[in-house]
């Protein structure tokens, strides 16, 4: 890229950065009312305008990290228009809001007051419709580029070699999940007195306790596991990059939702999110990776997929 084309990018995820942060404002306010106040600290504590700029300064971090991913994402996709907004959409709305906020309704039904978990769908739906169009159309990615490409096989497997790929991540995210989870988060005394539970003192005690307790916990992680993977079929399918990228571009796009713990939080101790914010960061960092290497290759042979694919055809 040419110095020209390196500022106007940078331009561009400038102008994005501000409108996600918008966007991030407006919905919070239209879907939670006086609740999206509540993150302020109280007058008496510290000046207006010192509280508005706690609050502003990690939310826009937060959005110019989660910009700079996608625009990664939307600039090096095959896909354009509506197709690559659709892609977009699903990926931030399936990554920002359905697979935290379900884990949310699970773990935290006694932290949230009653009916929040919905009105965070439906601020999540507004932030990403509203965003997501309008960076394939200011990344300049609406039109179709009429380039020679070649076949796109990615995603184009056996059905024998999903499912083995399925199940090693499904097993790798429960690892990486329950793993830093305990080493990472639930040592912290904080954790623990936030959530009423205490340290069974090492980390086979604690799977015990959780298999002993709600067995059902390892099948509805499983489940996850599979959310996070279907929200991103979409990006491994329509990047155009080399094995390693996907798997960079995945990791990103798990790992950068953390940013969001840095913001103030009415209903999280600074502590307990600070804990939390570097277990998901460094873990869904990890599983991206698993996520995007395994799916962006292909391991059965070329004739194999273009045979299944034959078949599929009739």
């Amino acid at each position: 890229m040419s110095g020209k084309s390196i500022i106007i990018l940078g331009l561009k995820v400038i102008a994005l950065t501000i409108i996600l942060s918008v966007c991030f404002m407006a919905a919070a306010a239209f879907s939670l009312g006086s609740e999206a106040s509540a993150s302020m600290p109280a007058a008496g504590d510290e000046s207006p305008a010192a509280g508005a700029g706690a609050a502003l300064v990690p939310l826009l971090v937060a959005s110019f990290l989660q910009t700079v991913v996608f625009t990664y994402v939307i600039i090096r996709s095959r896909w354009t228009g509506w197709k690559l907004m659709a892609a977009v959409f699903l990926a931030f709305y399936g990554l920002h809001t359905v697979v935290a906020q379900i884990e949310s309704a699970v773990y935290l039904p006694t932290q949230l007051p009653p009916g929040m978990v919905p009105r965070l769908f439906l601020m999540g739906a507004i932030i990403a419709g509203v965003f997501s169009p309008l960076a394939v159309l200011i990344l300049g990615k609406m039109r179709r580029q009429e380039t020679a490409q070649a076949p796109n096989m990615r995603l184009r497997m056996p059905l024998g070699e999903w499912a083995w790929k399925l199940v090693v991540i499904a097993v790798a995210y429960e690892i990486l999940y329950y793993g830093f989870g305990y080493f990472v988060a639930w040592r912290n005394p904080a954790v623990q007195a936030y959530y009423g539970g205490t340290d069974p003192g090492n980390f086979l005690a604690q799977m015990a306790g959780i298999w002993r307790t709600t067995p059902g916990m390892f099948a509805w992680q499983a489940f996850r596991a599979m959310l996070w993977v279907a929200f991103v079929l979409p990006v491994i399918r329509m990047h155009t990059g080399h094995r390693w990228e996907v798997a960079l571009a995945i990791a990103s796009l798990f790992a950068v939702w953390s940013g969001m713990l840095l913001l103030p939080n009415p209903y999280m101790p600074e502590a307990v999110a600070r804990a939390h914010l570097v277990e998901t960061a460094s873990s869904m960092f990890i599983f991206g990776l698993v996520v995007g290497w395994l799916l962006s290759r292909r391991h059965s042979s070329e004739r194999e997929v273009f045979r299944s694919l034959q078949e599929a055809s009739g």
